[in-house]
């Protein structure tokens, strides 16, 4: 690494910069945060603040002191390897800046205060008793992916493949040296080799061989829900084998054939193609399966299952660490580091503790709700909505469900129509008039802490009604093909929001979405 591509990094889940001025007290925090998440980078001699280069040559007692720090101010001492990087410093002399590389450690290190911390994007926070109990009890025993895999043996794997990784990566050693000397995909022990899981599944030549049910299944089913039997609607089952690069860029290559594409010409006069699933959306959903599966869970496969209104995958495993259902947009923790970095170094994880969010966000961008996590006995499940659906239940014409033979009955009655324009306590509503926001919508949910159907309702609510749409119970059944009896308790839900008004003139149980505007 040079001085140039340090300069260039911004502070962020696996990489700090500290002055050389730091105090080795305060240097722990770090370090330990790092050992307990993911591992990373801390570049010794740049001021945090202006980017200004020290270096440490001029400091060798402090240089020392750094040094000595993973030993004597980390209990227990973290496990740090050293790289110097020639510079020029802010004086213009010629000096060094100190990379200190922290691997992910599988027990929990604390300061000489017996404090633990714990790398959160670019902040080192401090774990109060809860979340580190909770650490503790994910850390409690040694990472799957280091286990030795019983009968294999350095001629299982590619060295073909890992001479290719190297090339990518820089090191300059032969394949086997780097299986051997890092990451302890390859250790010996009583003379005798053993092979990681991770060196299998990342490296070996039939990866299948030791893990029969290591693979990616891709189904495809005709309409919104799985049938069997005699109603079994799979039209597709493909199965992706190999390296878990190699799954991984089959699946998601499969599901880019798979989805629905529309192209249209463009106000500006260029043709625009709109994606079921955007590009980073179905990468994530896989990669983020395939790095945080439990390898240990032999029994089932992680599943891709395409209805014809989401995308839904299934991972062997349940959430991991300190993650949970609430927190996974912005917590990280990784179940199986090794597998994380190697795929970071092909590009497909961008930046640990990333991927969920930027998912939100992306989908967010085009009006879709947030992807879902479920986590059962041992499998989680992630979900996205398809854009093409949504789009396609959003252009429905009111005036025909109105018009229709279940339109709304209200005091005996059935609603006239659902015009854009209602009347609304003898005036007209506004074209300019807009629905209250999505954020001020979820955290209105989000302080009831309602179970996840009931959140997965209320976000296809949101999409599926404009702002100035009536609707009660009756039509909430009917475009979520839902009970009305769930149809009711939605509509208790969103009054209990406050998210919602009564339509005079309308009748009994009649409601729109507030405006921005009342919030």
């Amino acid at each position: 690494m040079t001085i140039d591509e340090v300069l260039a990094m911004n502070e962020k889940q696996i990489f700090d910069r500290k002055s050389i001025q730091i105090k080795p007290v305060d240097l722990s925090d770090t370090i330990c945060a790092f050992a307990n998440a993911d591992g990373g980078t801390i570049a010794i001699g740049i001021s945090d603040k202006h980017r200004r280069i020290e270096g440490v040559d001029y400091h060798e007692e402090q240089l020392n002191e750094i040094l000595r720090t993973p030993i004597d101010y980390c209990n227990p001492s973290v496990p740090v390897s050293t790289e110097m990087v020639e510079c020029v410093n802010y004086q213009g002399k010629p000096d060094h800046v100190l990379l200190m590389h922290i691997e992910a450690s599988p027990m929990l290190h604390a300061n000489q205060a017996d404090e633990a911390f714990l790398r959160v994007g670019d902040k080192s926070k401090k774990l109060d008793f809860n979340d580190r109990m909770t650490l503790m009890y994910a850390k409690g025993v040694r990472y799957y992916e280091d286990e030795p895999v019983a009968d294999a043996t350095i001629a299982d794997i590619d060295l073909d493949f890992v001479r290719n990784y190297c090339n990518r990566i820089g090191y300059t050693k032969s394949p086997e040296e780097y299986v051997r000397e890092n990451k302890k995909f390859v250790t010996t022990k009583d003379g005798k080799d053993q092979v990681s899981v991770a060196a299998i599944l990342l490296f070996g030549k039939n990866p299948q061989l030791f893990f029969p049910r290591a693979f990616i299944r891709f189904i495809r089913y005709d309409g919104t829900e799985a049938k069997v039997g005699k109603d079994m609607n799979v039209i597709k089952d493909v199965i992706f084998e190999g390296r878990i690069l190699e799954q991984v860029e089959k699946a998601v290559g499969f599901i880019k054939i798979q989805m629905k594409e529309k192209t249209y010409l463009g106000a500006n006069g260029i043709f625009v193609t709109e994606e079921e699933y955007s590009e980073f959306v179905r990468t994530e959903i896989v990669v983020n399966a395939a790095t945080h599966r439990d390898y240990a869970i032999k029994g089932t496969d992680i599943q891709i299952k395409m209805f014809d209104d989401r995308l839904e995958v299934d991972s062997p495993g349940t959430f991991a660490g300190m993650v949970k259902k609430e927190n996974i947009r912005y917590t990280h923790f990784s179940r199986n580091p090794k597998i994380a970095a190697f795929l970071k170094d092909y590009g497909y994880v961008k930046e640990y503790g990333e991927g969920v969010d930027r998912m939100c966000k992306e989908l967010e961008a085009i009006g879709l709700p947030d992807p879902v996590f479920n986590s059962s006995t041992f499998i989680l499940k992630a979900m996205v909505m398809s854009s093409a659906f949504v789009k396609e239940r959003l252009s429905i014409d009111a005036q025909k469900i109105a018009d229709s033979d279940n339109n709304l009955p209200i005091d005996g009655s059935k609603v006239a129509d659902l015009q854009e324009n209602l009347p609304i306590d003898g005036s007209k509503a506004a074209d300019a008039q807009e629905k209250l926001s999505i954020s001020f919508y979820k955290s209105a949910y989000e302080m009831f802490r309602y179970n996840e159907p009931t959140i997965n309702y209320l976000n296809q609510l949101y999409y599926l009604i404009d702002a100035n749409q009536v609707f009660g119970s009756a039509y909430i059944s009917k475009i979520l093909s839902c009970s009305e009896r769930t149809g009711r308790n939605l509509i208790s839900k969103l009054k209990e929001m406050e998210v919602i008004v009564a339509v005079k003139g309308k009748g009994k149980g009649v409601y729109r979405f507030k405006y921005n505007s009342e919030i």
